[in-house]
């Protein structure tokens, strides 16, 4: 269902167009050698190159060229095997060389396509413009004096894959599924790490109205956000302040803007006259990059099963519904532990344990499947318990939970505390008399035809069974029983 702000006017329809800039997984920077791991103290992983020095020359990292090929293949995308650098001239005081060397015209990767998974179990696609590859620049804190700002050169030079989406998104919903696929993408791929709150995959937003079945409006591009939630509400306040301007006889103006999290609002950062406000050049110390067809098919034969190709395969050798098979792929490392666990077992009852159990624990404490205090081959256990009889499956989520706290095996708990089920038939017997002849009244109520009352017995035998009966069992002597 379409995304539509009601103006004074009539309805107006919402443009988005995402541009992610996703740091490379690698241990130097693009064009030199210098460390980009996170956290490092200020100016401790800066090179002569990535500070600007006159006379450095850049050398291009052999492993970020693979990890932007990886990419595009996992994009679907096509693959150029003919690129070439330029310099993206612009001042910042953290921008030391006063240009990012960058790509422009001719990127490594071309069109591709992302298939985005919507709440309501519908998938659509979104067109992918390019990636490119870039030097990051470096960072400007203005939080550590009053009246200074600092520059950390950590991030100088660090490689960024830019990947430009098509403007075919249409709500802020849309948006927000596009960048967690995306982030699953790279993941799987092992390209990018993913982690928006250390600035390693930040968003330009580009966002304009027009009404539906009309030409295109001016965009604005909000740069720098850090999180899918703000990325979201972005969206939402960018799109209700364009409308507004308009209806209000106002012009909207093609900028950039930035995002306040504590205001909940865009401000604007500057104009933006041109739809390319910088100035390109070829970069005289670089060579168009040419990539060897071989090459790029032997990185194709290395990718792993991505998750769109993984989420099929889980509902069709695991029968598994699209939502749970979904939940399962959006991680690599979620969907291999579940694989573990269903590995000769009820693969729904496997993920019903990974998803509603697991999960649901994990998140409460802002926990992820690798830090799992409970192993696969540890619920596998559980499950198997269950699938032998020896608990119930009511008892099994008590021992799961006890599993968590304390990190033992079922099979340990379940003798520790005496938790094996009863498959007795005697005793079972015994406990249906007891309940029978303390509430004969109701015996007589379900003979005489309410039906309903069943449960209630079935309640009464597992509440004196301390719920260790065989549930099938209490089942069918009961029913011998009542019946008789």
């Amino acid at each position: 269902m379409a995304y539509r702000i009601a103006g004074e006017t009539g309805e107006w329809e919402v443009v988005i167009g995402l541009e992610v800039h996703a740091q490379v997984v690698s241990n130097a920077k693009l064009f030199s050698g210098a460390a980009t791991a996170f956290g490092a103290a200020p100016n401790s992983q800066v090179s002569f190159v990535d500070a600007g020095f006159p006379g450095m020359l850049p050398v291009i990292n052999e492993v970020c060229v693979e990890q932007a090929v990886r990419t595009g293949l996992g994009l679907k995308a096509q693959i150029n095997l003919r690129s070439v650098f330029d310099r993206k001239n612009y001042f910042y005081a953290d921008l030391p060389s006063g240009y990012q060397i960058s790509q422009f015209q001719q990127p490594i990767v071309g069109h591709g396509t992302i298939v985005l998974d919507l709440a309501d179990g519908s998938t659509r696609e979104v067109g992918i413009t390019r990636l490119h590859l870039e030097m990051d620049a470096g960072k400007s804190l203005h939080d550590q004096n009053p009246t200074k700002t600092y520059i950390d050169l950590n991030r100088s030079g660090v490689a960024l894959m830019e990947i430009v989406s098509e403007p075919d998104m249409r709500t802020p919903e849309e948006a927000a599924a596009y960048l967690r696929k995306l982030r699953t993408i790279l993941r799987y791929l092992g390209t990018c790490d993913g982690n928006m709150e250390e600035g390693s995959m930040r968003c330009d937003i580009n966002v304009s109205v027009r009404k539906p079945g009309e030409k295109y409006g001016t965009r604005t591009e909000t740069k720098n956000v850090n999180s899918i939630r703000y990325v979201q509400q972005a969206i939402e306040y960018e799109a209700q302040r364009q409308v507004a301007l308009i209806e209000d006889g106002g012009v909207v103006v093609q900028e950039t803007r930035l995002w306040d999290p504590n205001k909940g609002e865009t401000r604007s950062m500057r104009s933006k006259e041109e739809a390319h406000d910088y100035r390109y050049f070829p970069d005289p110390d670089l060579l168009p990059l040419e990539l060897d067809a071989g090459w790029v098919e032997e990185i194709k034969r290395t990718l792993p099963e991505l998750p769109d190709e993984k989420k099929a395969r889980f509902m069709a050798d695991y029968k598994l519904p699209v939502y749970d098979a979904g939940v399962l792929v959006a991680e690599r490392s979620r969907a291999d532990f579940y694989e573990e666990v269903a590995r000769g077992r009820d693969p729904k009852q496997a993920a019903n344990f990974v998803i509603g159990d697991l999960l649901g624990a994990l998140n409460k404490t802002g926990a992820d499947i690798d830090s799992s205090p409970i192993s696969a081959a540890a619920l596998g256990g559980l499950i198997d318990l269950i699938a032998d009889n020896t608990i119930s499956g009511r008892i099994a989520k008590e021992v799961f939970a006890d599993m968590l706290e304390t990190g033992k095996p079922a099979a340990q708990i379940v003798e520790e505390k005496g938790l094996r089920q009863v498959t007795d038939t005697g005793a079972i017997d015994q406990a249906i008399a007891a309940v029978m002849a303390a509430n004969a009244d109701k015996v007589a109520e379900f003979r005489s035809g309410k039906d309903k009352l069943f449960g209630f017995f079935v309640g009464q035998v597992m509440k004196a069974t301390q719920g260790k009966a065989n549930p099938a069992l209490v089942n069918e002597i009961l029913t011998a029983k009542l019946k008789g």
